[in-house]
């Protein structure tokens, strides 16, 4: 009797260890950008991990922060969050991402993690873009005492690019991502991610 009872506690585990929803898990690196509601710059932009197990999604920020959706009803891009709020999946970024719009911010799931692995990713400054025409585009960058302002003229490859007297600033509105290097040495001062644009 008691060997019988081992062995049920045995399988018992061994079951519970093998449906864990930890093991099922498909975890990947990605990058996740913040946009409060009704606001066009992100608030925070930042490394993180997207998790999907059967429908339902974890989004961890480096900081730790967690973001838990459940699917609910037949919709596949239809949750609630830990908190009851509904989240709606969309598909705007292609084959790059994935956006989910939640009651009180939006985040935009990226699946390059070049972002990551840059040696500036934790710094984000503020960064203000805007569309003068086709070939040029107006920016506002400002971290701590830097500060640069300039418009910033398309090159060959589609990015945009500007200097001062002391930075370079390439600017890539597909992606949204800005480099600010030194201009004499050509050491890279920022790397980082800002809202896409589309110009015109």
């Amino acid at each position: 009797m008691r060997i019988q009872t081992v062995l049920i506690a045995v399988v018992s585990c061994s079951a519970s260890i093998a449906f864990s929803p930890s093991a099922q898990a498909d975890t990947v690196k990605a990058r996740c950008d913040f946009y409060p509601k009704g606001e066009d710059w992100a608030s925070a932009s930042v490394p993180c991990t997207f998790s999907q197990r059967q429908g339902f999604i974890t989004i961890r920020r480096e900081d730790g922060k967690t973001y838990d959706f459940k699917p609910v009803g037949e919709d596949p891009g239809n949750f609630i969050d830990q908190d009851g709020g509904a989240v709606y999946r969309q598909s705007g970024l292609g084959r790059d991402g994935v956006i989910f719009r939640m009651p009180r911010e939006s985040v935009f799931v990226y699946w390059d993690t070049a972002f990551s692995d840059s040696p500036n990713s934790k710094v984000t400054p503020t960064t203000y873009t805007t569309i003068q025409n086709d070939n040029e585009i107006a920016i506002q960058i400002t971290e701590g005492e830097f500060y640069f302002w300039g418009i910033l003229k398309r090159g060959e490859t589609g990015s945009f690019v500007g200097s001062d007297r002391q930075v370079e600033v390439i600017f890539d509105p597909r992606t949204g991502q800005v480099i600010v290097m030194n201009k004499v040495t050509g050491d890279e001062f920022y790397n980082y991610y800002t809202t896409p644009l589309t110009a015109r």
